[in-house]
């Protein structure tokens, strides 16, 4: 937890970029009839019917300090899957840094071992050199400013029926693109001593 909030008060350094890293999921349904339009004085009205069309993985990426996040749709979320958001943000978006610090979850895909299943071990090698982990502790995922970003996708796009994938790609682009150009930014209160208030709180059995 402290080495967290730590990360969150140093000063920007483009040398050593900070990224929250997270993922969630959104189901994707198709109407079974067309929505009747909106008309003076009523909303859009939706049939109860729907159709199950599967599910989307979402990766978010998050910096912070530089008002910027990415949303990576697929079709799932393995160890491979988060090997190439890794190796993405080394060679694509943190060419020139010298070690990308990457907050997030304990969850058992965001291990160095995915690389290494991804990649031949020198190249799997070479992209752990340039990250470096840092994870929330056990209960405290709301530690990771990505789990805000969501929210914030979940309120302003994701609300509503989704038909397909190619549609859910296009309209979380829109969004980001939005939010980066207003470069929207989070402003993070907690101190150390806030955030074991709050765990105790949530979890009176943890020392924290």
């Amino acid at each position: 937890m402290e080495d967290v909030l730590d990360l969150y008060h140093q000063p920007y350094d483009a040398r050593y970029p900070l990224i929250c890293f997270d993922e969630s999921s959104k189901q994707l349904i198709a109407e079974v009839k067309t929505p009747l339009p909106m008309r003076p004085g009523e909303i859009r009205r939706y049939d109860y019917e729907y159709e199950r069309q599967g599910v989307c993985n979402l990766f978010m990426f998050f910096e912070p300090l530089q008002s910027w996040r990415h949303v990576e749709v697929t079709d799932q979320r393995t160890n491979i899957d988060f090997a190439h958001c890794m190796k993405y943000l080394v060679d694509v978006r943190y060419p020139e840094a010298l070690s990308i610090r990457v907050v997030m979850d304990n969850l058992n895909t965001h291990k160095p071992a995915s690389l290494y299943e991804a990649f031949s071990p020198q190249e799997a090698r070479r992209l752990l050199e340039r990250l470096a982990f840092h994870y929330t502790p056990k209960h405290g995922s709301w530690l990771n400013m990505a789990e805000i970003e969501f929210s914030v996708l979940s309120r302003q796009c994701l609300d509503r029926r989704i038909s397909n994938r190619d549609i859910l790609i296009k309209e979380i682009a829109a969004w980001e693109i939005a939010r980066n150009r207003a470069e929207a930014t989070i402003n993070w209160r907690f101190t150390t001593e806030d955030a074991r208030i709050k765990l105790r709180k949530l979890y009176p059995s943890i020392d924290a």
